[in-house]
């Protein structure tokens, strides 16, 4: 799982723009939403989509959005115990 936090933590930075951290400044059990990185509404859609179009897990309702995105490792694990794809 720690390949899977690790590539999050880029593909984070790439499709938020967040060009002024580099993976080891973002802390996978830190609060994602509204946290320290300034994620919002907007960029949780624009994550969603990632998540779905990279690792073909839907995440479906604001209920289970809300337990997925709040830490990178409880994404991490939302996607592992749920992508049909062998985790790498």
């Amino acid at each position: 799982m720690d390949a899977l936090v690790a590539e999050l933590k880029q593909k984070l930075i790439d499709i938020l723009n967040l060009t002024d951290l580099t993976p080891e400044d973002i802390d996978e059990n830190a609060q994602l939403v509204g946290g320290e990185l300034g994620i919002d509404s907007i960029d949780v859609l624009e994550m969603v989509v990632m998540i779905e179009k990279d690792y073909g897990v839907v995440i479906n309702s604001q209920e289970i959005g809300e337990q997925v995105f709040a830490t990178l490792n409880s994404l991490a694990f939302y996607i592992e115990a749920n992508s049909a794809a062998p985790s790498p």
